[in-house]
Protein backbone atom coordinates (compact mmCIF):
# COMPACT_ATOMS: atom_id res chain seq x y z
CA UNK A 1 0.00 0.00 0.00
CA UNK A 2 1.10 3.26 -0.89
CA UNK A 3 -0.18 7.28 -0.47
CA UNK A 4 -0.26 9.45 -3.29
CA UNK A 5 -1.36 12.86 -3.44
CA UNK A 6 -5.11 13.85 -4.36
CA UNK A 7 -7.33 16.89 -4.37
CA UNK A 8 -5.72 18.67 -1.30
CA UNK A 9 -5.29 15.00 0.79
CA UNK A 10 -3.36 11.69 0.20
CA UNK A 11 -4.72 9.12 -1.30
CA UNK A 12 -3.92 5.45 -0.86
CA UNK A 13 -3.85 2.68 -3.11
CA UNK A 14 -2.31 -0.81 -3.76
CA UNK A 15 0.96 -0.50 -6.11
CA UNK A 16 2.69 -3.49 -7.66
CA UNK A 17 6.02 -2.79 -9.80
CA UNK A 18 6.63 -3.83 -12.89
CA UNK A 19 8.93 -7.23 -12.38
CA UNK A 20 11.80 -5.42 -14.44
CA UNK A 21 11.67 -2.58 -12.02
CA UNK A 22 9.79 -0.19 -14.52
CA UNK A 23 7.20 -0.31 -17.43
CA UNK A 24 3.97 0.82 -18.43
CA UNK A 25 1.52 2.15 -15.97
CA UNK A 26 -1.99 0.93 -15.45
CA UNK A 27 -4.66 2.26 -13.29
CA UNK A 28 -6.57 -0.47 -11.80
CA UNK A 29 -10.21 -0.12 -10.37
CA UNK A 30 -11.93 -2.39 -8.29
CA UNK A 31 -15.30 -4.08 -8.27
CA UNK A 32 -18.11 -2.96 -5.97
CA UNK A 33 -16.59 -4.82 -2.92
CA UNK A 34 -13.68 -2.33 -2.63
CA UNK A 35 -10.04 -2.82 -2.67
CA UNK A 36 -10.19 -7.12 -2.12
CA UNK A 37 -7.59 -9.43 -2.81
CA UNK A 38 -8.80 -10.39 -6.82
CA UNK A 39 -7.87 -6.62 -7.33
CA UNK A 40 -4.79 -6.25 -5.83
CA UNK A 41 -3.93 -10.21 -7.32
CA UNK A 42 -4.53 -8.56 -10.64
CA UNK A 43 -2.41 -5.73 -9.62
CA UNK A 44 0.19 -8.33 -8.97
CA UNK A 45 -0.74 -10.24 -12.34
CA UNK A 46 0.24 -6.98 -14.66
CA UNK A 47 3.39 -6.26 -12.31
CA UNK A 48 4.69 -10.07 -13.94
CA UNK A 49 3.58 -8.77 -17.33
CA UNK A 50 5.49 -5.73 -16.86
CA UNK A 51 3.26 -3.06 -16.25
CA UNK A 52 3.49 -1.04 -12.83
CA UNK A 53 0.18 -1.13 -11.74
CA UNK A 54 -2.18 1.04 -9.39
CA UNK A 55 -5.30 0.40 -7.63
CA UNK A 56 -6.56 2.97 -5.52
CA UNK A 57 -8.88 2.47 -2.55
CA UNK A 58 -11.57 3.94 -3.66
CA UNK A 59 -14.04 3.37 -0.61
CA UNK A 60 -10.58 4.01 2.17
CA UNK A 61 -10.08 0.78 3.61
CA UNK A 62 -14.06 -0.42 3.90
CA UNK A 63 -14.40 -3.69 1.89
CA UNK A 64 -17.67 -6.00 2.10
CA UNK A 65 -18.64 -10.12 0.91
CA UNK A 66 -22.05 -8.70 1.07
CA UNK A 67 -24.16 -7.82 -2.20
CA UNK A 68 -26.73 -5.69 -0.38
CA UNK A 69 -23.46 -3.96 1.56
CA UNK A 70 -21.50 -3.18 -1.77
CA UNK A 71 -24.73 -2.11 -3.64
CA UNK A 72 -24.71 0.35 -0.89
CA UNK A 73 -21.06 1.30 -1.24
CA UNK A 74 -21.25 1.38 -5.26
CA UNK A 75 -24.39 3.75 -4.84
CA UNK A 76 -22.97 6.43 -1.95
CA UNK A 77 -19.12 6.10 -4.41
CA UNK A 78 -19.28 10.06 -5.59
CA UNK A 79 -18.62 10.00 -9.05
CA UNK A 80 -16.62 13.16 -9.39
CA UNK A 81 -14.59 12.64 -6.39
CA UNK A 82 -14.01 9.15 -7.19
CA UNK A 83 -12.65 10.88 -11.30
CA UNK A 84 -10.21 13.12 -8.90
CA UNK A 85 -9.05 10.50 -6.87
CA UNK A 86 -8.40 8.70 -9.86
CA UNK A 87 -6.94 11.53 -11.54
CA UNK A 88 -4.16 11.11 -8.85
CA UNK A 89 -3.32 7.90 -9.59
CA UNK A 90 -2.33 8.40 -13.18
CA UNK A 91 -0.60 11.49 -11.79
CA UNK A 92 1.11 9.38 -9.57
CA UNK A 93 1.97 6.80 -12.14
CA UNK A 94 3.53 8.97 -14.32
CA UNK A 95 5.78 10.58 -11.64
CA UNK A 96 6.86 7.60 -10.88
CA UNK A 97 10.61 6.38 -11.59
CA UNK A 98 8.95 2.71 -12.05
CA UNK A 99 6.45 3.69 -15.08
CA UNK A 100 7.41 4.33 -18.35
CA UNK A 101 5.65 6.51 -20.87
CA UNK A 102 3.62 9.72 -21.21
CA UNK A 103 0.61 7.57 -20.93
CA UNK A 104 -1.57 4.97 -19.03
CA UNK A 105 -3.91 2.55 -19.66
CA UNK A 106 -6.86 2.09 -17.36
CA UNK A 107 -8.38 -1.47 -16.34
CA UNK A 108 -11.59 -1.39 -14.28
CA UNK A 109 -14.20 -4.47 -13.33
CA UNK A 110 -17.89 -4.08 -12.89
CA UNK A 111 -18.22 -0.69 -11.44
CA UNK A 112 -14.75 0.28 -11.94
CA UNK A 113 -15.46 -0.66 -16.01
CA UNK A 114 -17.83 2.25 -16.19
CA UNK A 115 -15.36 4.50 -13.29
CA UNK A 116 -12.21 3.14 -16.06
CA UNK A 117 -14.42 4.93 -19.02
CA UNK A 118 -15.30 7.83 -17.29
CA UNK A 119 -11.55 8.84 -16.11
CA UNK A 120 -10.67 8.15 -19.57
CA UNK A 121 -13.39 10.54 -20.72
CA UNK A 122 -11.87 13.17 -18.00
CA UNK A 123 -8.28 12.23 -18.22
CA UNK A 124 -6.25 13.03 -21.38
CA UNK A 125 -3.02 10.73 -19.94
CA UNK A 126 -5.05 7.91 -20.35
CA UNK A 127 -3.94 6.40 -23.91
CA UNK A 128 -6.29 2.57 -23.38
CA UNK A 129 -9.41 1.68 -21.15
CA UNK A 130 -10.36 -1.81 -20.65
CA UNK A 131 -13.77 -2.16 -19.03
CA UNK A 132 -14.64 -5.38 -18.18
CA UNK A 133 -19.02 -6.12 -17.37
CA UNK A 134 -19.32 -2.62 -16.08
CA UNK A 135 -21.02 0.52 -17.60
CA UNK A 136 -23.47 1.81 -15.14
CA UNK A 137 -21.15 5.01 -14.28
CA UNK A 138 -20.39 5.96 -17.77
CA UNK A 139 -24.55 6.11 -18.18
CA UNK A 140 -24.12 9.19 -16.52
CA UNK A 141 -24.47 11.49 -19.60
CA UNK A 142 -20.31 11.14 -19.69
CA UNK A 143 -18.81 13.54 -22.42
CA UNK A 144 -16.67 11.42 -24.70
CA UNK A 145 -15.78 14.84 -27.04
CA UNK A 146 -12.14 14.92 -25.58
CA UNK A 147 -11.27 11.06 -25.08
CA UNK A 148 -7.91 10.36 -25.99
CA UNK A 149 -8.38 6.33 -25.17
CA UNK A 150 -8.88 3.87 -27.33
CA UNK A 151 -11.18 1.05 -25.37
CA UNK A 152 -11.56 -2.42 -24.98
CA UNK A 153 -14.29 -3.76 -23.50
CA UNK A 154 -15.16 -7.51 -22.52
CA UNK A 155 -18.87 -8.31 -21.88
CA UNK A 156 -20.86 -11.24 -20.78
CA UNK A 157 -23.36 -13.08 -22.36
CA UNK A 158 -25.16 -14.27 -19.11
CA UNK A 159 -24.78 -11.01 -18.08
CA UNK A 160 -28.34 -8.88 -16.67
CA UNK A 161 -26.77 -6.07 -15.85
CA UNK A 162 -26.55 -4.67 -19.43
CA UNK A 163 -28.21 -6.19 -22.61
CA UNK A 164 -26.56 -5.57 -25.95
CA UNK A 165 -28.31 -2.72 -26.95
CA UNK A 166 -26.77 -1.27 -23.82
CA UNK A 167 -23.53 -1.86 -25.02
CA UNK A 168 -24.27 -0.71 -28.63
CA UNK A 169 -25.38 2.19 -27.22
CA UNK A 170 -22.22 3.17 -25.94
CA UNK A 171 -19.80 1.86 -29.01
CA UNK A 172 -22.14 4.13 -30.94
CA UNK A 173 -21.25 7.54 -28.72
CA UNK A 174 -18.21 6.59 -28.27
CA UNK A 175 -17.43 6.25 -32.45
CA UNK A 176 -19.14 9.59 -33.02
CA UNK A 177 -16.77 10.81 -30.59
CA UNK A 178 -14.21 9.82 -32.88
CA UNK A 179 -13.18 6.83 -30.15
CA UNK A 180 -11.80 3.90 -31.17
CA UNK A 181 -13.71 1.05 -29.94
CA UNK A 182 -13.49 -2.77 -29.53
CA UNK A 183 -15.90 -4.84 -27.85
CA UNK A 184 -15.50 -8.88 -27.63
CA UNK A 185 -18.62 -10.65 -25.83
CA UNK A 186 -18.06 -14.13 -23.71
CA UNK A 187 -20.75 -16.96 -23.27
CA UNK A 188 -20.17 -16.01 -19.15
CA UNK A 189 -21.99 -14.53 -16.00
CA UNK A 190 -20.92 -10.84 -14.57
CA UNK A 191 -17.53 -11.63 -12.70
CA UNK A 192 -16.36 -13.67 -15.12
CA UNK A 193 -12.76 -12.88 -14.56
CA UNK A 194 -12.95 -13.11 -10.68
CA UNK A 195 -11.23 -16.09 -9.43
CA UNK A 196 -12.31 -15.70 -6.53
CA UNK A 197 -15.69 -16.58 -7.08
CA UNK A 198 -15.98 -20.28 -8.28
CA UNK A 199 -19.75 -19.51 -8.98
CA UNK A 200 -19.12 -17.17 -11.88
CA UNK A 201 -15.52 -17.50 -12.82
CA UNK A 202 -14.95 -19.14 -16.64
CA UNK A 203 -11.18 -20.24 -16.83
CA UNK A 204 -11.62 -20.24 -20.59
CA UNK A 205 -13.13 -16.68 -20.82
CA UNK A 206 -11.16 -14.83 -18.21
CA UNK A 207 -8.17 -15.94 -20.16
CA UNK A 208 -9.15 -15.22 -23.71
CA UNK A 209 -9.84 -11.67 -22.05
CA UNK A 210 -6.65 -11.35 -20.12
CA UNK A 211 -4.32 -12.45 -23.40
CA UNK A 212 -7.00 -9.79 -25.36
CA UNK A 213 -5.90 -7.16 -22.65
CA UNK A 214 -2.51 -7.27 -22.23
CA UNK A 215 -2.28 -7.28 -26.40
CA UNK A 216 -4.18 -4.15 -26.17
CA UNK A 217 -2.43 -2.01 -23.70
CA UNK A 218 0.92 -3.52 -25.40
CA UNK A 219 0.04 -1.69 -28.56
CA UNK A 220 -1.37 1.55 -27.27
CA UNK A 221 1.11 2.31 -24.35
CA UNK A 222 4.19 1.34 -26.38
CA UNK A 223 5.29 -2.10 -24.78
Amino acid sequence: MIEFPGDGHSDRGYLATAASGSGPGVVVIQEWWGLVPHITNVCDRFAAAGYTALAPDLYHGRTTTEPDEAQKEAMNLDTEAAGAELDGAVASLLDSSSVTGESVGVVGFCMGGGLALYLASRNPKVAACVPFYGVRKAREKVDFSSMNAAVLGHWGEKDHSYDHATIEDLEKRLREAGVSVECFWYDADHAFFNDDRPEVYDEEAARLAWDRTLAFLGEHLGR
